[in-house]
């Protein structure tokens, strides 16, 4: 039925009371809904009027028992969404110490809500990652000591066990400033250094006596060190953010790009040189593609001004990786006299590449048609049908200037497809044989390849009994 849209400006030309009579049709019977308008009116009294209905509400939810389905877990999300919004646009504006009250409150809703339902979607957890940020936005605006906002964040994080004050100390640096964060350095390398308690040996008493003691003093330290270790970051202090990793972490390809920045930050290029490989060279052997790492490591040449080791460096991943962006890197440092040299020897490297998905992809991602022809005419035979997500754009890229090659490509497929049974494909496999037909129409020579007519029949003969692919192509 047509009609007008369903936007702001139309709504508003409906009046207050038709749309309040709209309002309380479409909340009749929604618990959640009643409440957000009611604090929605409430707004109008005061930033204190409604803090106190949130309170109400957080009350109601801590004590709440029964176990949330994922229905009601959705619902509870989306209320704890609106309250959020409503503390950051109602409260937060007039009363920004009121604000960060409530939803620091709110995000120790987390685990008694967690211990309720199975959030394997993230739902709950992502509305606590929203309260975190509207408190980022808010701690430029408090006024709380530094001290203080210390003490809550130590607490809050030692204690957390489902991760709702992950993202804590970046969120309120702004309001602690440097006084804070060396507070709360001080804070937890004391707690770090602390005798260890009854409390924390108990949780351990299946573990042999002598072991008891180390393995209580290492899980309650983990997050006392990676507090130290966030609260080092926010003070450029590299070596106090590297303490937390041994040696041998440090050349893990999750590390050490990470550490090898914070050291070209600091202006310690040659120091992040000197680790970037170590971690290139205990990688040797891997067959991961560490971009990171080499991406840390180009930098460091580059920041270092050493050119032609970079150049080597760049060569050396394209040649192993065919990465086109380490390519054009590479090619860009070169004089003029000598990129067309260096683009046509990267061409033959792409021809010789062991891996012909990698190489097709390349062309792909290059558009390099011309080549992705030679390289098929050259290597028809290791054609992987199972690289959909290769070959078919690919093959549509072809089909206009390379249609010989672009029908190899969708044979692969099509073979693939039906020789493996992947039901799930025919009708792609279906598409593909009339991509081929139409394609035919313009190659005047198949070579040592059969025919249109030819390799359909052949298909018939092979998988006449494929009912659901002939069907499919019948269509």
């Amino acid at each position: 039925m047509a009609g007008k849209a369903l936007n702001k400006t139309n709504l508003t030309a409906l009046g207050p009371e038709v749309l309040a009579d709209l309002l309380l049709e479409a909340v009749k019977g929604d618990a959640a809904r009643q409440r957000r308008v009611r604090m929605a009116l409430a707004a109008d009294d005061g930033p204190q009027t409604v803090a106190a209905d949130v309170r109400k509400r957080f009350v109601a939810i801590r004590r709440a028992k029964g176990f949330l389905v994922r229905p009601a877990q959705k619902k509870l999300a989306q209320e704890l969404t609106g309250i959020i919004e409503m503390i950051e646009t109602r409260i937060a504006p007039t009363a920004p110490g009121l604000a960060y009250e409530l939803l620091w409150t709110q995000l120790h809703l987390a685990e008694g809500i967690q211990e309720r339902t199975d959030d394997s979607w993230g739902t709950i957890g992502e509305t606590m990652h929203a309260a975190m940020e509207a408190i980022a936005r808010i701690a430029p605006s408090l006024t709380l000591g530094p001290e203080t906002l210390a003490d809550q964040i130590l607490e809050a994080t030692v204690a957390d066990g489902y991760g709702a004050f992950d993202g804590a100390i970046e969120a309120l640096a702004t309001a602690m400033g440097p006084d804070g964060l060396a507070a709360l350095k001080e804070k937890a390398s004391a707690a770090c250094d602390a005798p260890i308690t009854e409390a924390d040996l108990a949780p351990y008493d299946y573990v042999r006596k002598a072991d008891r003691e180390n393995r209580a003093r290492r899980a309650r330290n983990a997050t006392l060190e990676r507090i130290l270790q966030e609260v080092a970051d926010l003070q450029g202090d590299v070596d106090g953010w590297m303490a937390k990793y041994s040696a041998e972490q440090l050349t893990y390809h999750t590390i050490a790009p990470d550490a090898a920045t914070r050291l070209l930050k600091a202006g310690r290029a040659e120091e992040a040189l000197v680790l970037i490989r170590k971690a290139i060279a205990a990688q040797r052997g891997d067959r991961h593609d560490s971009r990171e790492l080499d991406d840390a490591h180009f930098a460091c040449l580059s920041a270092l001004g050493r050119k032609d080791d970079l150049r080597d460096a760049l060569w050396a991943r394209f040649e192993a990786q065919l990465c086109p962006d380490a390519l054009r890197h590479h090619l860009k440092l070169l004089a003029d006299s000598e990129d067309i040299e260096a683009a046509e020897a990267a061409r033959a490297v792409v021809l010789a590449h062991p891996e012909m998905t990698r190489a097709l992809w390349f062309c792909h991602v290059t558009q390099d048609l011309p080549l992705a022809r030679h390289l098929i005419d050259a290597r028809p035979t290791e054609l992987d049908g199972d690289v959909y997500e290769v070959l078919a754009p690919l093959a549509e890229e072809m089909s206009p200037s390379h249609p010989l090659q672009a029908v190899l490509l969708w044979r692969a497929l099509i073979d693939f497809s039906l020789t493996q049974q992947r039901k799930g494909r025919y009708g792609h496999a279906a598409r593909h044989l009339q991509s081929c037909a139409e394609a035919d129409t313009r190659i005047a020579d198949y070579g040592p390849h059969p025919s249109h007519d030819v390799y359909q029949q052949a298909l018939h003969e092979v998988h006449a009994r494929k009912s659901s692919f002939w069907e499919a192509v019948a269509e």
